[in-house]
């Protein structure tokens, strides 16, 4: 069979993600339809190309004619996956409004990476050109973990389309430490337990991937599948956050080890006036999937504050 002709091009290239091969990729995206299976269906999906590559993008829409006219939702995925990672949170999201969900070239999915864009400014660069791709002027810009940096880093460097951002436990608030390291390398390694024993790892961990099998299998598929070719992102400066004018809405996991949750809860609201932000019991490091109930409603209700004519509503810190 003769090579991917995108991958023989970024062979060897230290700085572009990539497939093993042919074969395991295919497997990936087996799993990946598995999980997608589980969240609402998708009306379309389509290409978007940019300077950094191809970005695969699903579009969800409401069955309410009339709520296609309301301010879009983005959703940038965590590292190490693809947007399957929304399944809990398409159905809701896209009853109400028009959703679309991106592959972030760089991390297993059906996007193809070809120049790097790590680096804040190219990561800023590829998402308005992925969002103008899309026609999308105005968008309610949502990031879990790696794709809360992104979010984060947009709001920061390009918020010209950003209507409001909402960051799951996003990177880009504390330098990733050894606790989170060691938390995903333990996660990992417990995916291996005997089925009878993950209910109570996944407990003691705050590991939804344990519990849920295709979760689960799209995560093992991937490691094997695919090389992520970056390094962890810096966090952004205070005076940086300062910068931020776009509403934002920080949503944490109270046993985050991404972030320290008591610390943001405080410091963000105060670097960015009218942030709003809360602490999630009962969950780690994905609050959208542990409570995807309460977190679907809480951003769906943030993001009609904004819309409203009157403004977004009080702005403060909640521990829930």
């Amino acid at each position: 069979m003769p090579e991917n002709p995108t991958r023989a091009r970024t062979r060897g290239r230290g700085d572009i993600g990539r497939y093993v091969n042919d074969t395991l990729r295919d497997r990936y995206f087996a799993a990946c339809d598995a999980l997608y299976a589980m969240g609402a269906p998708a009306r379309s999906e389509t290409d978007v190309e940019t300077s950094f590559g191809t970005t695969h993008v699903y579009r969800y829409g409401p069955a309410d004619p009339a709520a296609e006219t309301r301010t879009p939702v983005v959703l940038i995925h965590g590292a190490g996956g693809c947007s399957a990672q929304w399944y809990p949170n398409t159905p809701a999201l896209s009853a109400e409004r028009p959703v679309y969900a991106l592959d972030t070239p760089g991390d297993p999915g059906r996007s193809v990476h070809r120049e790097a864009m790590w680096q804040p400014e190219r990561a800023a660069q590829w998402l308005d050109e992925a969002l103008s791709g899309l026609g999308l002027d105005r968008v309610h810009l949502v990031g879990s973990s790696y794709g809360g940096w992104l979010v984060l880093n947009q709001a920061h460097r390009r918020p010209e389309r950003l209507a409001s951002v909402t960051l799951l436990d996003p990177g880009g608030l504390e330098k990733v430490g050894l606790r989170f390291f060691a938390w995903v390398f333990v996660s990992l390694f417990a995916t291996f337990a005997p089925k009878a024993l993950r209910p109570r790892l996944a407990s003691w961990l705050e590991q939804p991937v344990l519990v849920v099998p295709e979760l689960r299998a799209m995560v093992l598929a991937g490691v094997r599948a695919f090389r992520i070719r970056r390094p962890a992102p810096l966090p952004l400066t205070e005076d940086e956050l300062r910068t931020i004018g776009t509403p934002l809405y920080l949503v944490l996991g109270k046993r985050s080890l991404l972030v320290h949750p008591q610390r943001q809860l405080e410091r963000v609201p105060r670097l960015i006036p009218g942030a709003r932000a809360e602490i999630v019991a009962g969950t780690g490091h994905g609050p959208q999937i542990d409570h995807a109930d309460l977190v679907n409603a809480r951003m769906l209700d943030f993001m009609q504050d904004v819309d409203a004519p009157e403004g977004a509503s009080a702005p403060g810190a909640v521990d829930v």
